[in-house]
């Protein structure tokens, strides 16, 4: 014992002398790292270069480690020790570099099969993520690189952008305790490459393969590879192709905490009963297809804190054991099928922090148990279907920071419980039915950003204290009962004030023009007076202003939505008004010429003028300004020629000059306008023949030339696939002659595309077009029993064909019926000879037909009666002859569908029909009853009745609810779904429908 102290202190002393009296050997002895390996990573950093400041940041994974980048680098210098360098960490004992981390470096480059990196054979941990490795191929010439690296434990590699197959060779690395491959979307995973990794590293606990092609992986083989991975604690496979149905093994690994397969949109089935006892802490499951209801054994997940199945299918109530799991902090389920009331059995041991059930059918009374939740802080059940009034529960619940109860039938005064809460910082109430005033004090909302009650019955004066918010950046009242005057504003946050659609008077306060963050105003549909200064977005639209529009308030907003007023003329447009990008005057009484002025400024992006009184000349640069998207100047008095000089930088999506005086012919320099997406000339006295070269343009949905003086044949292509994107075609009132165009009706590829029954979308409108407050929709006038319609929204599905009021004689086309889209078709008042075909019985969507006042012969197909959504049919004043098919829709029509062809009987006429003169059965048996396998009468008890008659068609379509389309756009109520990539928390202010008749 004795001789081994004495050892220690010889031994002791040696090293004192070392380190003390010899200087220059301590410093020879802490000179750790070896030469080849500082070599090697001084020449790994100089093969690379540093990326600019914009692109930091740049798909980024991680712990939001791009919100800055670390330049580790910038200490490494020739000269030094390496083990002191940032990012480098040493061995302590043999000196080597076992250690590198160079995440986010912000650095880019291409990893070379020679790049010294690879000398670095010692390494147990190496993080390269977010460096930008553009064009470096992972497989062939690299993948025996990395597989060097035997003793790693630790390899991230997430968004490198990588590329290629992810090598067998990576199966080498099989001490691997975590890998990260996410977001590298061109890196292929092949079934046996992932299978020999997880055989081989029997010590992988992470696996993060999220954003990589797992698509050739077959669904029955996941069960199968992930059966052997024991070890695996943590599984990220979002958004990687995954398909087939969803396995119990991958739910049931033994050591499993956490496991994302979200956003893999080919998941499908149900989701599974279990019986394992499991730990998981985190299960993501959102974002794919899923369906049936919410598991009951889900509830059996006790270690359970997060839950995210949302914007799925998922069906029936939610589980009330579900809401009392013990650990349970995050539920999300929003963007499901999901019905039924929430249980009120919220514990008071509850540790909910966020709860969203937002966008499902779930009804009922908002549970009172909710003011158990003393920890939540976001709780959404907006878009459902709750009753009654809301509950004052929330004075407990002091942590609350959002809260949206919006698109609901909530009614009742808003509980005074909310005005106390001082850390909710976003508070949506809109689209309900709450009533009585607002509170006159708020003791709570200091940190308020968002506050939106719009929508709803509110009543009395807004009170000065909701305009005094120090936080306030967003504040919408818009479209309930607010009286009394607006009174000074001191929330100097203020972005956007919306107090349209109210019954407030006086003047503007003063106030406003102190607002420098203001700049989206929006006090239509009021009552109020006074001027205005500075703001981006400025809308007045709906009030009783009147007069000349100031030249100073074109100046000082970039946005100007003045429509549905009184105004009569613009002052002279100066040249000051660089700023401008909206414009909307329509609907006022404007006239006079439109001054040259517009075309100084070059930020303009929608100059809505129609529905005025304007005329003179349309300025050419209007066809040239470089920003324009939207260029609508229908219903004016504008003579003259079309401008002739669109440029091939045009912008252009939108060209409506419906319903002028324009004439001459149709420039050839449209086609240089390869964005267009609607051009409606219809209603001038434009004297030209078809347009040929216009179809080539790829985006145009809808070409309306009706009513004007164009002639002739239309027979000449020019391409394999005319008009590609088509799907509203207005010629009709012209002279056009010859047979209808065939080549053209064979090649409308939209209009072949039949929506999928039950598909998982809103109804959608053609180029809705947002700037700041401005709206803009694109508008079409349509003709239905001699009747106009102008539809101010055009539903996507509304596809329709209107070739009436010509010259157009021959046959029907038979390759009419591959248009299985068509929702329309018109071809009355031409010279149209020869039987209607069969296959217009193919198109099942149609709701309207028109083929009146031609020279069809023959009888009417039986296949007809196959047209279950047919509403509105005309076949009068023709050469038909026969029985009048019977069943179905045909069983709704009355006389005036097929007056004027002496040869028809049967009912609905009152003329019988003789032996000789019944139909025969049609040959096409695919159309037979039988086929369907039900008859007549519960087609016409399922779709009711569809005729319409007369100059009533307007009142009487909304009356019966039909067509279908048509309320959709102005009565009809919205579906609940919202499409499944957008933001679920939003909702969208949409300006009340006009519908005009002429």
């Amino acid at each position: 014992m004795k001789q081994n102290q004495l050892f220690m202190s010889w031994l002791l002393l040696c090293i004192h002398l070392l380190f003390f009296q010899f200087p220059s050997f301590s410093s020879s002895f802490n000179f750790l790292c070896h030469h080849d390996e500082s070599d090697a990573l001084l020449q790994f950093k100089s093969s690379f270069t540093l990326l600019p400041d914009y692109d930091f940041g740049f798909g980024c994974f991680g712990d939001d480690c791009c919100s800055y980048y670390h330049l580790k680098t910038a200490t490494w210098k020739n000269g030094s020790d390496c083990c002191s360098w940032n990012g480098v960490t040493c061995d302590t004992i043999s000196g080597h570099v076992v250690g590198l981390n160079l995440g986010c470096e912000g650095i880019q480059g291409i990893l070379h099969p020679n790049s010294t990196l690879f000398y670095l054979t010692h390494l147990r941990t190496l993080d390269l993520s977010n460096i930008d490795f553009t064009d470096s191929q992972f497989q062939s010439h690299l993948h025996f690189k990395f597989g060097r690296f035997l003793s790693l434990t630790h390899l991230d590699l997430s968004a490198c952008y990588f590329q290629g197959e992810v090598p067998i060779q990576i199966s080498h690395l099989s001490k691997l305790e975590s890998l990260r491959l996410s977001g590298n979307v061109e890196l292929v995973w092949r079934e046996t490459t992932l299978k020999r990794l997880v055989q081989n590293a029997t010590n992988l606990k992470e696996l993060y393969l999220d954003q990589t092609n797992m698509s050739s992986i077959r669904p029955n083989s996941m069960e199968f590879l992930f059966n052997q991975s024991s070890s695996l604690v943590t599984l990220n496979l979002q958004q990687s192709g995954l398909s087939g149905k969803l396995k119990k093994s991958l739910l049931c690994l033994p050591n499993i905490q956490e496991l994302d397969m979200s956003e893999n949109d080919n998941l499908k089935g149900q989701l599974l009963e279990l019986s394992c006892s499991i730990s998981l802490r985190i299960l993501s499951l959102s974002d794919c297809l899923f369906k049936g209801p919410i598991p009951v054994s889900f509830s059996n997940f006790t270690h359970l804190t997060s839950l995210s199945i949302s914007n799925n299918n998922l069906n029936g109530s939610i589980p009330s054991s579900l809401l009392t799991l013990p650990r349970l902090t995050y539920l999300s389920v929003y963007d499901n099928d999901l019905n039924g009331q929430i249980p009120n059995v919220f514990p008071k041991s509850n540790r909910f922090q966020y709860l969203y059930l937002h966008n499902n059918k779930i009804g009922g009374l908002i549970p009172t148990s909710l003011s158990n939740l003393q920890q939540l802080t976001d709780f959404s059940l907006s878009n459902n279907f709750f009753s009654g009034k809301i509950p004052d529960v929330f004075g407990r619940m002091t942590e609350l920071q959002y809260l949206s109860l919006d698109s609901n039938n909530l009614e009742g005064q808003i509980p005074s419980s909310l005005f106390t809460l001082t850390q909710l910082d976003t508070l949506d109430c809109s689209y309900n039915k709450l009533e009585g005033p607002l509170p006159s004090k708020i003791t709570g909302f200091r940190k308020l950003i968002r506050l939106k009650l719009n929508d709803n019955l509110l009543n009395g004066t807004i009170p000065p204290s909701f305009l005094s918010l120090p936080s306030l950046v967003d504040l919408n009242l818009t479209n309930n009962r607010l009286t009394g005057h607006i009174s000074a504003i001191s929330s100097y946050s203020l972005e956007t004030l919306s107090l349209c659609g109210n019954q407030l008077q006086g003047n503007i306060p003063d106030s406003i023009f102190n607002l420098a963050n203001l700049y989206t105003l929006c006090l239509s549909s009021n009552n109020l007076s006074g001027k205005f200064s500075n703001l981006v977005s400025l809308d007045l639209s709906n009030n009783k202003l009147n007069g000349r529009v100031p030249s100073w308030l074109i100046e000082t907003s970039a946005s100007l939505n003045l429509s549905q007023n009184c105004f009569t003329s613009i002052d002279q447009i100066s040249r000051n008004i660089d700023r401008l990008a909206v414009l909307d005057l329509s609907f006022n009484l404007l006239h006079g010429e439109l001054s040259m002025s517009i075309c100084n400024t070059t930020s303009l992006q929608l100059l809505n003028l129609a529905h005025n009184q304007l005329n003179g000349n349309i300025p050419q640069c209007l066809s040239n300004l470089p920003s324009l998207n939207i260029l609508d100047l229908q219903m004016n008095k504008f003579h003259g020629t079309l401008p002739s000089n669109f440029s091939k930088e045009s912008m252009l999506r939108t060209l409506n000059l419906y319903g002028n005086q324009l004439e001459g012919t149709l420039p050839n320099s449209l086609s240089n306008c390869t964005y267009l997406e609607l051009l409606n000339l219809g209603n001038n006295k434009i004297q030209d023949k078809f347009p040929d070269w216009l179809q080539t343009l790829p985006y145009l949905n809808v070409l309306v030339f009706r009513d004007n003086k164009l002639y002739g044949p239309i027979a000449n292509i020019k391409i394999k696939h005319p008009f590609p994107n088509l799907i509203i075609f207005y010629i009709s009132g012209n002279n056009f002659s010859g047979p209808l165009p065939k080549a053209y009706l064979k090649n409308y590829e939209a209009m072949m595309i039949v929506p999928q029954v039950g598909e998982k979308t809103n109804l959608q409108y053609m180029d809705m077009y947002r700037l700041n407050s401005t709206d803009y929709y694109d508008s079409v006038t349509i003709a239905t029993k001699g009747i106009n319609i102008t539809l101010v929204k055009i539903p996507t599905i509304f596809v329709s064909i209107d070739l009436s009021r010509n010259k157009f004689e021959g046959e029907i086309p038979y390759v009419i019926g591959e248009l299985g889209a068509l929702k329309g078709l018109n071809l009355s008042h031409n010279r149209l000879n020869g039987p209607i075909p069969q296959s217009i019985g193919n198109l099942t969507n149609l709701e309207s037909l028109d083929l009146s006042s031609n020279m069809l012969t023959g009888v009417i197909p039986s296949e007809l009666t196959n047209l279950n959504s047919l509403e509105v049919l005309d076949l009068s004043n023709n050469h038909l002859v026969g029985e009048i098919p019977q069943g179905k829709q045909f069983n709704t029509f009355t006389n005036d569908s097929y007056e004027g062809n002496l040869g028809l009987c049967g009912i609905p006429l009152s003329k019988k029909c003789g032996p000789e003169q019944h139909s025969p059965p049609s040959a096409n048996k695919f159309w037979s009853e039988e086929k369907f396998g039900f008859g007549w009468k519960a087609v016409a008890i399922g779709y009711g009745c569809g005729f319409v008659i007369g100059i009533g068609i307007g009142y009487f379509v909304f009356l019966i609810g039909k067509p279908r389309w048509l309320v959709m756009i102005f009565g009809g109520q919205p579906k609940r779904r919202v499409n499944r990539r957008r933001t679920r928390l939003r909702r969208t202010n949409v300006s009340t429908q006009m519908v005009q008749m002429s």
